[in-house]
């Protein structure tokens, strides 16, 4: 296979492993009835003027399984760290005693698990549709090293069936990944 395929197949290929991290991370920071610093770490907390993450701000520590623990570096922080989970869409209420922030993670029910499954398989198809569009520009790269006489048209085929396989198997991770998060999400 020619250089220039090689190169456009590691090029997508690192695409693509990017849309399965950046879904991952997103599925991290979906609640499943356990506790996870992953569920608020990335809450914006207005700061001086500025939105930084919460994770910048103060230590996340799980104590016990329903509850998350957050110490602020600067106590000063308290308020505008509690004011920002409340306006998250994490949808916990912050017991605030002074020195640090704790929030007790309630039970799923039924009916809210459902309305968590419909978000990681709205998340799951956005990530497709990004190793999809990631396979059409591979897709075009390939046509236009043909038309620049770079590569044959036999490269090209091979090129592009490489794709194909490439994006297969970064579907089925994704499916794979969404799989386990649905069933971590319904398990009681």
């Amino acid at each position: 296979m020619a250089d220039e395929i090689r190169s456009v197949i590691r090029e997508i290929e690192k695409e693509m492993e990017r849309s399965i991290q950046a879904m991952e991370s997103d599925f991290q920071a979906i609640r499943t009835g356990r506790a996870s610093p992953a569920l608020v770490e990335r809450i914006p907390v207005e700061y001086y003027g500025t939105h930084v993450p919460l994770q910048q701000l103060a230590t996340i520590t799980v104590p016990e399984a329903q509850m998350i623990l957050i110490k602020p570096f600067d106590p000063t922080t308290l308020k505008v760290i509690e004011k920002a989970i409340s306006s998250s869409d994490v949808k916990l209420t912050p017991n605030n005693d002074g020195k640090v922030i704790r929030l007790n993670i309630p039970p799923l029910t039924e009916e809210r698990r459902r309305d968590i499954v419909k978000l990681v398989h709205k998340r799951l198809e956005e990530a497709k549709i990004s190793i999809r569009n990631h396979r059409r520009e591979g897709m075009e790269m390939l046509k236009a090293f043909e038309e620049e006489k770079l590569i044959t048209e036999d490269d090209h085929k091979r090129g592009k069936q490489e794709l194909e396989n490439l994006t297969h198997r970064f579907t089925a991770r994704a499916d794979e990944l969404g799989a386990r998060k649905e069933r971590e999400i319904m398990e009681i």
